[in-house]
């Protein structure tokens, strides 16, 4: 370990700096002879392996090749889904929109059936 002025260090801070990566020696830097600060090496970066990297970061739970829905809990969607639906209509028959937002014509599906929409050609 060697030691420098803190003016010499100031003077030429990068090759001292370089010296010190190069040959992993610590500097000490004094000032009026009293040691203020020292430069060591930082440790080389380790290479991470591409593989097994995440190993400690990822948790299994349950049985992989489950579903996680039962078929009960399907049907309870299912009869959410219908539900929504049938209430998205009324509120489109009753007052033209759907969740207070203005829309332009009939949203899919509520639409009128062909034949009504023949007989209403046909009554112009």
């Amino acid at each position: 370990m060697s030691e420098m002025g803190a003016a010499d260090f100031k003077a030429h801070c990068l090759a001292v700096m370089e010296k010190v990566r190069r040959t992993r020696r610590a500097v000490v830097i004094t000032k009026r002879g009293v040691p203020v600060a020292r430069l060591v090496p930082v440790d080389p970066p380790r290479e991470k392996d591409a593989f097994g990297c995440m190993a400690d970061k990822t948790v299994s739970i349950g049985d992989l090749d489950k579903p996680l829905w039962t078929e009960a809990h399907w049907r309870d969607f299912e009869r959410q889904r219908k539900e929504q639906w049938r209430a998205w209509e009324r509120e489109w028959r009753a007052s033209g929109t759907i969740a207070g937002k203005r829309t332009v014509g009939l949203p899919p599906g509520l639409g009128r059936n062909r034949a009504s929409r023949s007989r209403a050609r046909r009554c112009r």
